[in-house]
């Protein structure tokens, strides 16, 4: 079975950093794509940023460009997304998602096939 769990997430001030991680167990492909979404309540949940199995391709909301970043260690198969200059609007909960399937949009949250269960970002101005 395979699991997905979220860290990092917590309160920040607005221009303050946070750095999430994902951490991948159970029967996954270590070069697996990978993505992170967020999700505020009454909005349907929005692609933030995707890295390629290889890692060697990138994917970021117009709205996180030049703030975010995304990696991904393959051997210990761990997402991270460096988040820095954090606004208010970044307030959600975030979510890790695996497995993006052939075809599928980096940013469709129904286009992976694993997801995890959120961590809270909460950012105050």
């Amino acid at each position: 079975q395979v699991k997905l769990r979220e860290s990092g997430g917590g309160s920040v001030q607005a221009g303050g950093s946070l750095r999430l991680s994902c951490a991948a167990s159970g029967y996954i492909d270590n070069a697996a794509s990978m993505g992170w979404f967020r999700q505020v309540p009454g909005k349907e949940r929005e692609g933030v940023s995707a890295i390629s199995s290889d890692g060697s391709t990138t994917y970021y909301a117009d709205s996180v460009k030049g703030r975010f970043t995304i990696s991904k260690d393959n051997a210990e198969n761990i997402l991270y997304l460096q988040m820095n200059s954090l606004k208010p609007e970044d307030t959600a909960v975030y979510y890790c998602a695996a497995v993006r399937t052939i075809g599928g949009a980096w940013d469709q949250w129904g286009d992976y096939i694993y997801g995890g269960q959120g961590t809270q970002v909460t950012v105050s101005s």
